[in-house]
């Protein structure tokens, strides 16, 4: 009797290791469901809305200027950002201050990307914090799930000028 209670319980152990295990892959290297919080992509993404975010891009450094990610924030380990990627390493990049007035430019290094809300006059992003390190991405939003109304792929930046010619 102990022998089959001993063997079962191992048994599920066992299983609960392996689809853990698939589990842990599945959202690590293939993606996920992401809740987007905060006004920084609107109108692109609202708060609350609900996107799939693959991670293979970043694996075989797939990220292109334009694509939607979630990295990371530089200033909050702990916390997730979803930004626009306006320039990648190498690009020459027109940053500006919140208030406009002042103009500059800035080189993006080997390793990381420049990062920017569709909203940008309510986001925290690479102009305040600079460029991210590459390793920060965590994946790449293209589908939006909820809410219906809006599912589908997503739309092109309403800042697509911002986009560097390189």
């Amino acid at each position: 009797m102990l022998r089959g209670v001993l063997g079962k319980t191992f048994r599920l152990v066992g299983y609960t290791i392996q689809y853990g295990c698939i589990a842990h892959c599945a959202f690590e290297y293939v993606g996920g469901v992401v809740m987007c919080s905060g006004p920084s992509m609107e109108p692109t993404i609202q708060n609350s809305d609900i996107v799939f975010a693959e991670n293979l891009s970043r694996h075989f450094y797939g990220i292109q200027r334009g694509d939607i990610v979630i990295a990371k924030s530089p200033s909050d380990p702990k916390s997730n950002i979803c930004k626009r990627v306006i320039g990648l390493e190498g690009d020459k990049i027109l940053t500006t201050s919140p208030s406009n007035f002042f103009k500059s430019h800035s080189y993006v290094p080997m390793g990381h990307v420049w990062l920017e809300g569709d909203n940008l006059q309510n986001s925290t992003d690479s102009r305040y914090y600079g460029p991210i390190p590459y390793g920060l991405i965590r994946g790449r939003i293209f589908f939006k799930i909820w809410p219906l109304s809006d599912f589908g792929f997503l739309r092109a930046s309403p800042n697509s000028h911002r986009f560097s010619d390189n």
